[in-house]
């Protein structure tokens, strides 16, 4: 007897329709096959499906099965073909009839129960996009899925109650969507940063225009803590970008069972151990890697002379164009990748180059290597450098009154949020989000300097020799200043201000 069963394969963020046809003999030995270009835990479903039947008190049947997953040239991957398999087995069993327009998917265990499964929502939109009705997946992966309107979500518990509700049983309520109140994620507040307003400054900046920064500073100065404290005065994620980020999350199994849609921006701090298929992604089913989990978000690069530089050198393209292109032999995929990155980095090996008190015990050659570790294309990419220098002793010792004259991370956010509601507004017809985002048609389009500043521009690029990428940039930092100080019109204290984050690096 054949069965067919409609399901899904993922592909990067993308989904094809994978027809999961079932066929069970009557003649031959008894066994079971699955071919369709499997992985490993797709050919390990035949162990889960049989004792996930047998254990939900019906008996497997002792035929020859075979199962394709059609189309057969596009390689299979997880585990959420258990369903569909079992389902279209218990069809040559039981007298029951699967709803027309209906997709199947989840992981079984061995008892029958269905397990939360990755990729729930690139299903639903999946769904959506091609007339497909009903969706039966795990309870736990419903909520996730349930983001998505128009389709009927039906999370099922175990295959005893799928097949009771299938048989015209007991019926299975639909999901309703159930959105999870997100906080601000903060690890620090500014106001616990005793002293550094430069630096702080520039995080604002930062934060407002989604710019690259690379901090750099003695041990101790407060480098990390700065960092830590950037996600607490960055906006939640507003729906275009939520979604963007969930989707991330639900192919790469980081939504926990009975999540939501993702509100807060990621915060990724991979240790610098990492490989550069860790930082950019990939594997032999390619997964995202950091530059991906961080998107909409910030990565975080402490200690960014000690990556391996072969990591840091595949981030220069991704830097650039927002997305990542990973290339296999069975596939490709593109992941989005429009991140700040935060890095921090000592001056020298032992980090006391140039310090006030200590004196640096390293010799030139080792310093100027050290440093070399970081290529100038890659530095050429990040928009602000900034030092952070230490803080005076007696300044660590402050008075309540002037603790609560720190203004916290909340006011700073309030700012931020303005100023993006601002370039929202502006890149409405572009596509884009943030000032950092730009490209050149849109710096002629939407930067507009009065004549002093652009005369101090072009006298600080001649004098600097500054690239073609280290000019627009800073054109791209004087639009986050000009848009901070609310003008419509970028004046010369706004180009004075970039400037001074990017001649650092020259």
């Amino acid at each position: 007897m054949f069965i067919k069963i409609p399901s899904v394969a993922n592909s990067g963020l993308s989904s094809i329709g994978v027809d999961v046809e079932v066929n069970v003999l009557k003649r031959g030995m008894p066994a079971f096959e699955i071919v369709g270009l499997p992985a490993k835990a797709v050919s390990e479903s035949k162990e889960r499906v049989r004792a996930a039947i047998s254990n939900s008190k019906i008996k497997f049947p002792p035929r020859k099965i075979i199962v394709t997953l059609a189309p057969a040239d596009v390689p299979k991957e997880g585990s959420c073909y258990d369903l569909p398999i079992a389902i279209g087995i218990l069809l040559t069993m039981i007298d029951f009839k699967t709803p027309e327009k209906s997709l199947f998917f989840g992981e079984l265990s061995l008892d029958g129960s269905l397990r939360h499964t990755k990729g729930a929502l690139l299903l639903a939109l999946f769904a959506k996009q091609n007339g497909f009705k009903n969706i039966f997946l795990p309870a736990s992966s419903a909520n996730e899925a349930a983001v998505v309107k128009g389709v009927n979500i039906y999370p099922v518990e175990n295959l005893t109650q799928l097949i009771d509700f299938l048989s015209g049983g007991e019926k299975i309520k639909e999901a309703e969507y159930v959105e999870k109140k997100e906080a601000f994620f903060q690890e620090f507040d500014m106001n616990e940063i005793i002293g550094q307003e430069s630096a702080k400054r520039a995080l604002e900046i930062a934060a407002t225009g989604g710019h690259n920064m690379f901090m750099v500073g003695g041990p101790g100065s407060g480098k990390t803590m700065l960092a830590r404290a950037l996600p607490g005065i960055l906006p939640l994620l507003d729906e275009k970008e939520s979604l963007e980020v969930t989707k991330i999350y639900s192919a790469s199994g980081n939504i926990p069972p009975g999540g939501s849609l993702i509100k807060t921006r990621s915060f990724r701090s991979p240790h610098h151990t990492i490989s550069s298929v860790g930082l950019t992604g990939g594997g032999t089913f390619p997964s995202p890697g950091e530059i991906t989990l961080a998107h909409r978000g910030v990565l975080f690069l402490d200690e960014l002379n000690e990556f391996q530089r072969s990591a840091l050198e595949a981030m220069r393209q991704p830097l650039e164009d927002g997305h990542v292109s990973i290339s296999r032999s069975k596939e490709r995929v593109v992941y989005p990748s429009k991140y700040m990155l935060i890095a921090s980095a000592n001056p020298c090996p032992c980090g006391y180059l140039n310090h006030e008190m200590k004196s640096c015990q390293c010799t030139e050659r080792e310093v100027e290597k050290y440093r070399k570790r970081i290529s100038g294309p890659l530095l050429d990419r990040i928009d602000m450098h900034i030092d952070v220098p230490d803080v005076e002793t007696k300044k660590l010792s402050l008075t309540n009154k002037e603790k609560e004259k720190m203004e916290p991370s909340e006011n700073i956010r309030k700012r931020v949020e303005k100023a993006r509601e601002v370039q929202k507004e502006r890149f409405r017809e572009d596509g884009i989000l943030t000032n950092s985002e730009m490209k050149n048609k849109h710096i002629g389009k939407h930067v507009s300097l009065t004549r002093e500043a652009e005369n101090l521009l072009q006298s600080a690029s001649s004098k600097f020799s500054f690239s073609a990428r280290s000019y627009f940039k800073v054109l791209k930092l004087s639009r986050t200043v000009a848009d901070i100080d609310e003008k419509e019109n970028v004046e010369t204290n706004h180009v004075a201000e970039a400037l001074q984050y990017k001649i650092q690096n020259h």
